[in-house]
């Protein structure tokens, strides 16, 4: 199918209304990990699980209102180390195959036979990592700003690629490493003060590094957005957690394991919703996953970055979401 650029100007489809859980509770994953779950729609209707970003970024209350409540049982949950997840911002057992581990275990915990997939920028990537894994499991998938997690996707947006269009913002994340250390990887330079002894020092780290993304996340500045790094609590997970998965390229056993291995879900409904002017996961991710998986329908957002809460980019999440329904009855 030929990608279609979104005519985000009519038509938009507004999130459902605010809900709350009909059932949360928390679920033991190994001797260190316990993961934060919530349920909330209709108990007995079609499951959709939500794969939050970062990694460590968290769920929120807002990410129950992409799905219609009438017709999904819709599961969200804090990945480890992450919002209510506690340890809090731990990097111990926690990789890419712990976190596609817990989406089963959480699953098998529900008495959920199988389900549809939902995940945006890193939830995209565990998205992906988890249906290669499970094919059988997953109903259907909606995937939003498309993150393969590849060496040159870390390179552009920490390494200078980014920075040519927004270098105001650049130039504050840079500024906290000293000059002699810039020479080699500034990820690698974060992640020497995000594990430093001094709590300090990875609380200042933790919030450049958080203001770095979010003020690149939206096609138009979102004040409220930004002012996420300076929640010491939110920021550190997100940092320690995100800036961990990159330093170990992602725990995959190869640069390109995600496009490797589209074969086997090729059958597989799939929406991937991406916003043209995406900074933080460029478009030629989504670009080289769609040439990857052809059957797979990209709907390119002409005014959006990269935020699942852009309006053109939430519109086009729910007619997806949509769209589904009518395969899943």
């Amino acid at each position: 199918m030929e990608p279609h650029e979104a005519e985000t100007f009519v038509n938009k489809r507004t999130l459902y209304a605010p809900i709350e859980p009909y059932s949360s509770g928390n679920l033991k994953v190994s001797d260190v990990h316990t993961l934060y779950w919530e349920q909330s729609g209709k108990p007995d209707g079609h499951p959709v699980v939500f794969l939050h970003g970062g990694p460590g970024g968290g769920t929120a209350p807002s990410n129950r209102r992409f799905f219609d409540p009438e017709f999904y049982r819709i599961v969200l949950f804090d990945q480890r180390g992450a919002g209510k997840s506690t340890p809090h911002a731990c990097l111990e057992e926690n990789t890419t195959w712990d976190l596609v581990n817990d989406i089963e275990k959480l699953r098998e915990h529900l008495k959920i036979p199988e389900w549809l997939v939902f995940g945006g920028s890193w939830g995209s990537t565990l998205a992906l990592a988890y249906s290669q894994s499970h094919p059988d499991k997953v109903t259907g998938l909606v995937l939003r700003g498309i993150f393969l997690l590849r060496k040159k996707e870390i390179d552009w947006f920490y390494e200078g690629g980014a920075a040519a269009i927004y270098p105001d913002a650049w130039e504050e994340f840079r500024d906290l490493i000293p000059e002699n250390e810039r020479g080699s990887s500034l990820v690698d330079a974060y992640h020497k003060r995000l594990n430093s002894d001094d709590l300090e020092i990875q609380y200042a780290a933790a919030r450049a590094w958080t203001k770095w993304e979010m003020m690149t996340a939206y096609l138009r500045p979102n004040l409220e957005n930004v002012q996420k790094a300076e929640d010491d609590k939110f920021s550190l997970a997100f940092a320690r957690i995100e800036n961990h998965y990159f330093v170990n390229k992602g725990f995959f056993p190869s640069d390109s394991h995600l496009l490797d291995n589209v074969d086997k879900i090729r059958h597989i409904k799939t929406t991937i919703v991406q916003g043209r002017y995406d900074v933080c996961c460029p478009m030629m991710s989504a670009w080289d996953l769609h040439k990857a998986w052809p059957e797979a329908e990209l709907k390119i957002v002409y005014d959006a970055g990269h935020s699942a809460n852009e309006p053109g980019i939430s519109a086009e999440l729910v007619v997806a979401n949509e769209k589904m329904k009518a395969l899943m009855g």
